[in-house]
């Protein structure tokens, strides 16, 4: 499964990177997230909640923060195992670009699911993984826009 996406944010993007690098603000952007804790630099230990149509899973496992250009890109990488319904893995390579006084967040996404959860079909997998995707990166830039605001004042 691969996605793509762009999400214009009207903050500078050393705010846009701050943002993704904080482990409070990504606790709150990551829908269903309900645990979120930092091993170290490169290291997060995370726990979420996803729904696929009518079933919902939790997963946990870790994320791994790698090819650091801060603050223009790094990937993002993790697998999760769900406690009945397999695993999921995959990795996003998160790109910031300053655009006057906004900046665009691109994203490629590259993932993959085995188990119980990948008999629920590609189709449904891969909605959902957009949907998250989708909300993950809107909450990050209103986050963002947020957090540059307040420090403008």
């Amino acid at each position: 499964m691969d996605l793509t996406g762009e999400e214009r944010i009207t903050a500078p993007r050393e705010a846009v990177w701050n943002a993704l690098n904080d482990i409070e603000t990504l606790k709150a952007c990551i829908p269903g997230c309900d645990n979120l804790e930092r091993i170290n630099e490169h290291q997060i230990r995370a726990g979420i909640k996803v729904s696929f149509g009518v079933m919902k899973v939790g997963f946990h496992g870790l994320l791994e923060l790698s090819n650091m250009v801060p603050p223009h890109s790094y990937t993002i990488s993790g697998k999760g195992e769900g406690t009945l319904a397999g695993f999921a893995e995959g990795a996003a390579d998160v790109r910031l670009t300053q655009d006057g006084n906004e900046t665009i967040l691109s994203y490629e996404i590259q993932g993959d699911a085995g188990g119980k959860i990948a008999q629920i079909g590609t189709r449904i997998l891969g909605s959902a993984a957009r949907k998250i995707a989708d909300r993950f990166f809107a909450n990050i830039g209103a986050a963002a826009a947020a957090q540059a605001e307040k420090s403008d004042q």
